[in-house]
């Protein structure tokens, strides 16, 4: 009986020990594993807010007034998109030589190459544009981003015929764009060609009207114009991190990026009758219809 009793402890031992050798005890077994904390999940996301309390600047960074004998509104926006978005390290880095974060489709369908509007990625406030793994991204410390900003759609308020009425406007801003159609609001407009920055349509109760900015009349700020400036008609607006990005490659939560766009007063026109409306049936001529300064948020 105690023979009996001891084989069977042994035998209960020994099973014991077999499991326990089968039981992977490696720390760095975890190929099936997805560790919520390692890098690779970790991503760099941008979006856009616009701002129309954020200070109005011109095309070399500084605070900019309206001009004598113009008025201007701060639109209301319902989608933006961009074409190209790198990371400066310094102010002496030229456009083209920094982080390359995005890059937007092209095309020579309409002749010269352009944007090709049919496959850009438009957005409303708070919307994710770009979402990147942060391992993929060149380390380094980041002191300024540029955004080739290149398609606004928003409402803005006119008067005609005794009404006030609200109207929505497409404003193509990026250096040369290649539209097949497009809707403004309600109404799809066919272009099937080429379209330079300051191309627009515009529609309200009273229809759909097309015009074309003068060359070089939209604002695009770039606080480094003078170490590093930018090709006219590009639209590549420049924006300096309050405290420089730091990516290392190996962080392990999402950096939130935020694109902060000054509206305030950025869609503007001669204000030929004299009063703070905009009356295009009675001779008021838009002039400029760009962004008025950029601060990335990092959260």
């Amino acid at each position: 009986m105690k023979t009996n009793f001891f084989s069977l402890m042994l035998l209960l031992f020994a099973i014991i020990l077999f499991a326990s050798s089968c039981i992977k005890t490696d720390n760095n077994a975890t190929d099936n594993i997805t560790d919520p904390n390692n890098s690779s999940s970790a991503n760099l996301i941008i979006q856009f807010k616009f701002d129309s309390n954020q200070t109005r600047l011109n095309n070399v960074g500084l605070p900019s007034s309206l001009p004598n004998n113009h008025a201007a509104q701060s639109p209301t926006f319902n989608g933006i998109s961009a074409h190209y978005i790198e990371l400066a390290p310094s102010a002496f880095t030229f456009l083209g030589e920094g982080a390359l974060l995005y890059q937007g489709p092209e095309t020579t369908a309409g002749g010269n190459k352009a944007v090709n509007f049919d496959e850009a990625l438009v957005v409303a406030e708070g919307e994710t544009f770009l979402s990147l793994p942060i391992k993929d991204l060149t380390p380094g410390t980041y002191e300024h981003i540029r955004v080739s900003l290149s398609y606004q759609n928003y409402d803005i308020q006119l008067k005609a015929l005794g009404f006030t009425v609200t109207g929505t406007l497409a404003s193509f801003i990026g250096y040369n764009t290649y539209i097949n159609d497009h809707t403004i609001n309600t109404n799809n407009l066919s272009v099937n060609g080429n379209r330079l920055q300051g191309y627009w349509a515009f529609e309200s109760p009273y229809g759909v009207i097309e015009g074309q900015a003068p060359e070089g009349a939209t604002t695009v700020p770039n606080p480094l114009f003078a170490s590093s400036p930018i090709p006219q008609g590009s639209c590549v607006v420049t924006g300096s991190f309050g405290t420089p990005l730091q990516i290392t490659g190996t962080e392990t939560e999402d950096i939130n990026l935020t694109l902060s766009l000054s509206t305030n007063n950025s869609f503007e026109w001669i204000n030929s009758d004299g009063n703070s409306t905009f009356d295009p049936l009675d001779g008021d001529i838009v002039v400029d219809m760009g962004i008025r300064g950029l601060i990335p948020l990092i959260d």
